[in-house]
């Protein structure tokens, strides 16, 4: 199933969704033995080591270390992997507002991590974005 790659259409048609889950980023040296955890929402490997994004109740009980204490927003439109200024559009909204955004593009849809205090804040400006404000 082919995503959408239309500007105007992703804009428009995207509906915010704001996940209630606090989730957390914790590293795993490179060597080190993998931490067995049920919950990882994302697991990247780069050449230091690999970067787990999961909830901060199991990175706390698996004794993780871990930063950046965020809630996700998934954009809730299939976009294609191959649209162009999806993202480009949106983020620089969010950095006029100061909120930091890790992204991540899946399959399906875009996901954003802002700070966990400015969930909110992130929302409504999305939602101007999706209605034209």
């Amino acid at each position: 199933m082919q995503g959408e790659t239309n500007l105007a259409r992703l804009l428009a048609g995207m509906s915010p969704s704001l996940d209630e889950t606090v989730y957390v980023f914790a590293f795993l040296p490179a060597g080190s033995p993998e931490t067995v955890v049920s919950a990882v929402l994302m697991r990247f490997a780069e050449a230091e080591g690999t970067t787990l994004v999961l909830p901060r109740e199991e990175a706390e009980r698996a004794g993780l270390v871990f930063t950046f204490p965020c809630r996700r927003i998934v954009l809730e439109i299939h976009s294609s992997l191959e649209a162009v200024g999806f993202l480009a559009m949106i983020l620089p909204r969010l950095a006029a507002a100061s909120i930091g955004v890790n992204p991540v593009s899946a399959f399906h849809h875009d996901h954003l991590f802002v700070p966990e205090d400015r969930a909110a804040d992130a929302m409504a400006i999305l939602s101007a974005i999706a209605t034209g404000a």
